[in-house]
């Protein structure tokens, strides 16, 4: 177990056995569908699905039972871009397509809500944290340059101390004036995605990696620059986040994940007391378009006065499953990724409702034949050149962080899997038998997806807590359309009409208020992870969040 549980006085886990590590209990499916091979677009690897969700349906097959596919199984489906296995790097959206793919959602929004507010043993997950604090500080990271002036803290809070799970954190205040800056939460999606390798490695954090693997340079638009940024790898089976009880990876899911989230900021804040009621914002991309808001949920609902909650902001996010399948197609025809003919199929045959069981088969021909695009361009960001290297240079590239370099997830796993890296972030304490990745290669099923995050979204609103919904226009994966539709059904007023913002005199993307504190932008020239694409963009556009001044 990590020090912070060691220290609460439970099992002591270098005495034990890590965790029986043979294949995770099969999760309760509402139906299992038979294995179908999906192809990655670059590396050309098969993989074979996991069991999918079909809402609303009560049949439970038979552990050895095959089922064929429904016509609409094939369609949730704009999802042909799967996860490559251990042997090649992952994208977060290919986690993304993966998981919509194997796990349509089976519960809605109100259930969701209704099982989170019967936690009732929060405060009996607030461990003893006395100490840790100083024991999680970063002296410094091996590669990093000589011109580092702020804190940095990693390490483990214990989560639940009965099955050993244990959430890892990296932690980067601010340059300047870290007493009076807010304090952001970020959270990379998936769902399966580390928010070390990507938010803080390759995205808005303090450091990227050089071509090396052993190098960083620093970023000179992190968001530290402007706020506390906390990094949670999340849930357990991320990255290096763990349990001792290799069922939980089985039993992942929205819900579990809010909840120990929540158990995570509440022990990290006795850890850091300091940030005890400063302004307290949660960010996110991709999948986090559900961690974020059900997080911010939780937080509402359990009146934690320690934690400030002020507002979310969300990129590229999914948060209504039948307006992001209609804005993908949409956005592949205005882009010219698709012909005439087969948006007029789609538009004609497909129902996206999340209560539609089967689809035609005309339906389904034109879906296959839209999804040929996940094979022919880097879907997330459609205008970015592909990445053709298997791994790190000898010698370090001249490192831009202007231009983005489709090879960093190759240098960001080669980094953070060297031990003198580990050692410096507290990290892999328990020797797991498996090598850090950018998506989990233990979670291999989930619980429980809500179709929509649109009434807790609306909620958050009622109860004034600020939302920004951000998108990266060349983003094919979950498009601008998407967002846009998904938006139009909060059916709100606007504030403030459709316009350009600015930054050095340049137009960095377009903007709309929405009644009761909602704002959309978009981020000119950013893919799918927009600060990894549009830095400069992406810190102003942020900044101008936290400090309500408004876009340019």
């Amino acid at each position: 177990m990590p020090r912070s549980t060691q220290r609460q006085g439970s099992t002591d886990h270098s005495q034990r056995k890590q965790a029986d590590h043979s294949p995770p209990a099969p999760t309760t499916i509402n139906q299992l569908l038979h294995n179908y091979p999906i192809v990655h677009p670059i590396n050309k690897i098969p993989f074979n699905s996991i069991p999918f969700l079909i809402p609303n349906q009560t049949m439970k097959p038979s552990p050895n039972q095959t089922m064929k596919p429904s016509s609409s199984s094939c369609l949730f489906f704009f999802l042909c871009l799967l996860q490559c296995e251990a042997s090649g790097i992952v994208r977060q959206g290919d986690a993304l397509n993966k998981f919509y793919f194997n796990n349509r959602a089976g519960r809605s929004s109100s259930s969701w809500a209704s099982s989170l507010h019967s936690v009732s043993d929060l405060e009996s997950k607030v461990y003893d944290n006395s100490g840790l604090k100083e024991d999680d500080k970063v002296v410094g990271l091996p590669g990093q340059p000589d011109d580092v002036h702020f804190n940095q803290y990693a390490g483990y809070v214990t989560v639940d101390r009965a099955n050993g799970r244990a959430l890892f954190y990296y932690f980067a205040e601010t340059v300047e004036n870290s007493g009076s800056k807010p304090l952001v939460l970020w959270l990379n999606g998936g769902p399966g995605c580390s928010s070390l390798g990507y938010g803080a490695m390759e995205e808005l954090g303090p450091f990227r990696v050089m071509s090396d693997g052993k190098s960083l340079y620093r970023n000179p638009y992190a968001w530290n620059e402007v706020a506390n940024v906390l990094f949670l790898e999340s849930p357990a089976g991320v990255g290096f986040s763990y349990s001792n009880t290799t069922s939980d990876y089985a039993k992942s899911g929205d819900r579990r994940t809010a909840i120990d989230a929540l158990v995570f900021l509440v022990n990290w804040f006795e850890r850091f007391p300091e940030y005890k009621g400063r302004d307290f914002f949660i960010t996110g991309e991709s999948y986090a378009g559900h961690y974020v808001p059900q997080l911010a949920h939780a937080i509402l609902h359990h009146n934690d006065r320690l934690i400030n909650l002020k507002g979310i902001a969300i990129g590229n996010a999914v948060i209504n499953d039948e307006t992001d399948a209609k804005g993908l197609f949409d956005y592949f025809w205005t882009h010219a990724l698709i012909a005439d003919e087969t948006i007029v199929a789609i538009h004609k045959f497909c129902n996206f409702s999340p209560d539609t069981q089967q689809q035609p088969p005309e339906c389904d021909r034109a879906v296959e034949e839209a999804n040929q695009v996940f094979n022919e361009v880097d879907i997330y960001n459609i205008y970015a050149p592909l990445c053709f290297s298997s791994g790190v240079t000898p010698t370090p590239k001249l490192p831009s962080i202007e231009n983005f370099d489709p090879c960093t997830s190759n240098y960001v796993e080669a980094y953070l899997n060297n031990p003198e890296v580990q050692k410096a972030l507290h990290a892999n304490v328990t020797k797991l038998n498996y090598t850090w990745s950018g998506c989990s290669q233990v979670i291999r099923s989930w619980s429980d997806q809500p179709s929509t995050m649109l009434p807790i979204i609306h909620e958050l609103l009622s109860n004034g807590i600020r939302v920004l919904k951000y998108s990266g226009d060349i983003d094919g994966r979950v498009p601008v359309t998407s967002t846009r539709y998904s938006l139009n059904k909060l059916k709100l007023k606007v504030k403030a009409s459709w316009r350009a913002w600015m930054l050095n005199s340049e137009v960095g993307g377009y903007t709309m208020m929405y009644d009761h504190n909602l704002t959309f932008a978009t981020v000119r020239g950013a893919g799918h992870e927009v600060p990894s694409y549009q830095p400069a963009r992406a810190l102003e556009m942020i900044k101008s969040f936290l400090q309500e001044s408004g876009f340019q």
